[in-house]
């Protein structure tokens, strides 16, 4: 039972330091922006299922 549990917070921390990294080429966007061009892209879809 012990080997099961054993090294899964070893396994994951290479995970967070990749994801925990800034790339400068990364595309940066605001999270307000990505919330709203979700709600209007449902706005949309919304509109041309009512046509």
């Amino acid at each position: 039972m012990s080997g099961s549990d054993s090294g899964g917070l070893m396994s994951s921390a290479g995970l967070v330091r990749y994801f925990d990294a800034e790339d400068r080429n990364a595309i940066r966007m605001d999270p307000r922006t990505v919330v709203a061009a979700g709600m209007l892209f449902g706005v949309v879809v919304l509109v041309l299922r009512a046509l």
